[in-house]
C-alpha cells in the first residue's frame, strides 16, 4: 500500500493443466513474476489452482495429494525473492479429511491456510464426495510442505498495513458470506478464489454478487475464477475475474479467453476506510466470532507511476451508458421535490429569474416538467429576464426565445435605472466597480422576483447550483436567497449535461436555443458588456475552471480525502489538462473560498438532493461558518514546490479573491 492508501491487486487466471501439478506450478510462477514486475503486491489464483479444479475422485488419490504439496513447494520456492503475496488453490490434508484450501505465501513462507467453508452439492457440484467444510475450523494449525502454519476458515492477513480475507467460490453465493463478519472485523480487501462454470446469462449475476458483497461490507473484492485448461467433460470454465471497490467494478477479465490473463487494479483503502467511518451502522456484530489476524512485512514492490484504476475528470457526471438514464431520474427527483412544495404552500404559480445562463435554464426546464406533471398551465410560470449593465446581446435573446418556445409567462424588467437610483441613495460612485456595484444588482434581481412572487402568490425558484454553493460564488440575500432552490445540489458540470440532454430530448427550436445556453462562456454578466454586446465577465477566469473545483468537492466530501490525496488522483484524472502547479493554484482557491464562505450555506433555502453530494446545512453538510481553513491551506503549502514561483495568471487572479463576497 502506498502514502496514499492505494492497493495494487491481482487475479491472475493461468492455463491449468488437470492433475499435472508440477507445469500448474511452473505458470503461477510466471504469472506471479508478471505480477510483481507491474508492481502488484497481492496476487490471487483460482479455486484449486495447483491441481486444477475438476479433477474429480483424484482428489481422494494420496499421489495427487502429494504432488499438490509438492508444486506448493515449487511454487515457494520460485516467488521467495518477489515483493508481494501470493494466494493459490489446493486440496489440503488434515487430519482425516481433505480440505480445498487458499494458501497465503510471501518471501517463501507459508503464512496460512484457509478452507473452504461452504461445500456445493448441487446440480454439476460434487464437492462434498471430496471435501470437508472448514465450517467447524475457526483456529486451529496444519503441517504442510514441512512446516506448521495457520489454518483456520477466521484468519484475516495484514500485509504492510492492509489487511484482507479469504472466501472460496460458494462461500460468496450464501446467505452469509463469511466476508460479512471478516470485513467489518478489520479486513478491506477479500479474495475470493473461485472455480466457477459457465451458463447463460450466469456471468452477469456472478459479476452482481461480486459488486453486491464490495458494497455491503464496503470493502475491495477481487474475485478470480477458472478458465482454459479446466476439463470440458460436461463444463466450460471462461475465465472470470473481477475487481470491485464498494460495490463499483473496477477492472475485469476477458470471458472465454484462450490466453492466460493479469487482470490489475489499485483498490483505494484510504477511501474504503473513510467509507466506513461515515457509515455509522457499520461495524462487527455483537456475536459475530474472532478474527485472528496474521501480520506479515515484505519488500515494497516498485509501483509504476500511474494509477490502475478508473478515475473520472467528471466525477459527478454519469458515464456515456448510464447518462439518459441519470439525467431522468436527477429531473424526476427535481420534479417531485418541487411538485410536493407547490402542493404544500398551495401555490400554483412559480416565479424564475431567466439569465439565458445554464442555471436558471435548468430550473426553468424542471419547473416546466413539474407543471405539466401536475396539469398546471405553464403560463403559472412567470420567467422575468432583468437586463443590466453586463448582459450580453446572446443571453439576453436566448432568454426570450427560451420563454416564449416553452409556453411561459415572459417579463423584461431592466434594472439598470433601479441601480442607479440604489447607487445615488447610498453615495456609490457610478464609476465604482467593487463589490458593491456587482451585489446591488443581484440583490435588486431578488427584490423583483420576491415582489411578483408576493404579487402573483407563487414560489421564487433558486436556480443557484452546489458549486456555486461551495465556491461561495452568490450575493449574500440575493441571488443565494429563493423559496425553493431547485438546484441546489446540482453541480455545474452536471447542469451542462442535464441541459444537453434536454436539448437533445426536445429537439426542434427549443432544443437548438438549449445547445447555444450549453455552449455560452459561464459568466454572472455584473459588469459591463463589451461594446459588441458580448460577454466581458467570465466566472472561470475567476475562480477557475468548474471541472476542476467540481473534482475538488467530490473527493473533499464524498471520498473524505486531504489536498494531498485529491492531487495525486487530480494528476492522473488531468493528465495533459492542468499541471500539477495550476491544479494547486485552484485548489488553494477552493480551499479558502469554500471555508470562508460557509454562512452563505447556513442560510440556504430548502432544495432537493439529487445525488451523493448536498451541503445542506439540514442534511449532509454541517459546519461552523467560523471554521478556519489553516490545516488545508498549509498542506497545500507544502505540496506546493513552486509556491515561490509566480503562479499563472489566471490562478493569481482567482486566489485574489477581488475582496468581493459575490463573485
Amino acid at each position: 500500500m502506498d502514502q496514499y492508501g492505494f492497493l495494487r491487486v491481482a487475479a491472475a487466471i493461468p492455463h491449468v493443466y488437470v492433475a499435472d501439478c508440477r507445469r500448474n506450478a511452473e505458470r503461477h510462477i510466471a504469472l506471479a513474476q508478471q505480477a510483481a514486475q507491474r508492481g502488484v503486491e497481492i496476487v490471487v489464483f483460482p479455486e484449486l489452482s495447483l491441481t486444477g479444479y475438476t479433477c474429480g475422485d483424484l482428489f481422494l488419490q494420496p499421489t495427487l495429494l502429494d504432488a499438490a504439496e509438492e508444486a506448493l513447494e515449487q511454487l515457494l520456492r520460485g516467488t521467495r525473492k518477489l515483493p508481494l503475496t501470493v494466494i493459490a488453490g489446493l486440496p489440503v490434508r488434515h487430519g482425516d479429511a481433505v480440505y480445498n484450501c487458499a494458501a497465503v505465501l510471501a518471501q517463501g513462507r507459508i503464512m496460512g491456510l484457509v478452507p473452504k467453508t461452504h461445500i456445493p452439492n448441487y446440480g454439476e457440484f460434487y464437492e462434498a464426495r471430496w471435501f470437508a467444510s472448514g465450517a467447524a475450523v475457526a483456529s486451529d494449525t496444519a503441517r504442510l510442505c514441512g512446516c506448521e502454519t495457520d489454518f483456520g476458515r477466521d484468519l484475516t492477513f495484514d500485509v504492510n498495513g492492509a489487511e484482507f480475507a479469504i472466501e472460496l467460490c460458494e462461500d460468496l453465493w450464501v446467505a452469509a458470506p463469511p466476508s460479512s463478519h471478516l470485513a467489518p472485523a478489520g479486513a478491506r480487501v477479500v479474495f475470493n478464489l473461485s472455480a466457477s462454470p459457465e451458463a447463460a446469462g450466469k456471468h452477469a449475476y456472478v459479476r452482481s454478487l461480486v459488486a453486491q458483497q464490495s458494497a455491503r461490507t464496503i470493502a475491495a473484492y477481487v474475485y478470480c475464477s477458472a478458465g482454459a485448461g479446466e476439463s470440458s467433460t460436461d463444463l466450460v470454465f471462461a475465465g472470470k475475474a473481477f475487481v470491485a471497490e464498494n460495490g463499483t467494478i473496477l477492472r475485469e477479465a476477458e470471458r472465454f479467453s484462450a490466453e492466460e490473463q493479469l487482470v490489475t487494479a489499485d483498490v483505494d483503502l484510504e477511501l474504503l476506510a473513510a467509507a466506513r467511518r461515515r457509515t455509522t451502522t457499520y461495524g462487527p456484530a455483537d456475536d459475530a466470532p474472532d478474527t485472528t489476524v496474521i501480520e506479515l512485512e515484505i519488500p515494497e514492490s516498485l509501483r509504476p507511476a500511474t494509477l490502475e484504476r478508473p478515475l473520472a475528470a467528471l466525477p459527478f457526471v454519469p458515464d456515456d451508458a448510464h447518462r439518459s438514464e441519470r439525467c431522468e431520474e436527477i429531473l424526476a427527483i427535481q420534479c417531485c421535490g418541487l411538485a410536493r412544495r407547490l402542493e404544500h404552500t398551495g401555490c400554483r404559480k412559480a416565479v424564475i429569474g431567466i439569465s439565458g445562463g445554464l442555471d436558471s435554464t435548468l430550473a426553468l426546464l424542471a419547473t416546466v416538467r413539474t407543471f405539466d406533471r401536475l396539469g398546471l398551465d405553464r403560463r403559472g410560470i412567470v420567467g422575468i429576464t432583468m437586463p443590466g449593465f453586463g448582459t450580453s446581446t446572446r443571453t439576453h435573446g436566448n432568454a426570450v426565445e427560451l420563454m416564449r418556445e416553452l409556453g411561459v409567462t415572459a417579463r423584461e424588467i431592466p434594472i439598470g435605472k433601479a441601480c442607479e437610483q440604489h447607487f445615488a441613495d447610498i453615495g456609490l460612485d457610478s464609476a465604482d466597480r467593487s463589490a458593491a456595484y456587482e451585489n446591488a444588482q443581484a440583490r435588486e434581481r431578488t427584490q423583483i422576483l420576491m415582489d411578483t412572487a408576493n404579487m402573483e402568490g407563487a414560489l421564487v425558484i433558486g436556480t443557484g447550483d452546489l458549486s456555486e454553493l461551495a465556491l461561495g460564488w452568490a450575493t449574500y440575500n440575493g441571488d443565494q436567497m429563493s423559496m425553493y432552490g431547485l438546484n441546489a445540489s446540482v453541480p455545474k458540470t452536471l447542469v451542462l449535461h442535464l441541459v444537453r440532454y434536454e436539448a437533445d430530448r426536445i429537439g426542434g427550436r427549443t432544443g437548438a436555443i438549449l445547445h447555444d445556453v450549453c455552449d455560452t462562456p459561464v459568466s454572472p454578466e455584473l459588469l459591463p458588456a463589451q461594446t459588441a454586446g458580448e460577454i466581458a465577465q467570465k466566472t472561470e477566469e475567476l475562480v477557475g475552471p468548474y471541472e476542476l473545483h467540481d473534482f475538488f468537492l467530490y473527493h473533499f466530501l464524498r471520498s473524505g480525502f486531504g489536498p494531498a490525496k485529491i492531487l495525486r488522483i487530480a494528476g492522473e484524472a488531468f493528465r495533459g489538462r492542468y499541471d500539477r502547479t495550476t491544479i494547486l493554484g485552484w485548489m488553494r482557491v477552493f480551499f479558502r473560498r469554500f471555508f470562508a464562505q460557509q454562512f452563505k450555506r447556513s442560510a440556504m433555502p430548502d432544495g432537493p438532493k439529487v445525488g451523493s453530494v448536498s451541503l445542506s446545512p439540514r442534511g449532509d453538510w454541517r459546519m461552523p461558518s467560523d471554521a478556519w481553513a489553516t490545516a488545508w491551506l498549509d498542506e497545500i503549502d507544502r505540496l506546493d514546490d513552486s509556491a515561490d514561483r509566480p503562479q499563472p495568471a489566471a490562478a493569481q487572479a482567482g486566489s485574489r479573491n477581488r475582496k468581493n463576497e459575490r463573485r
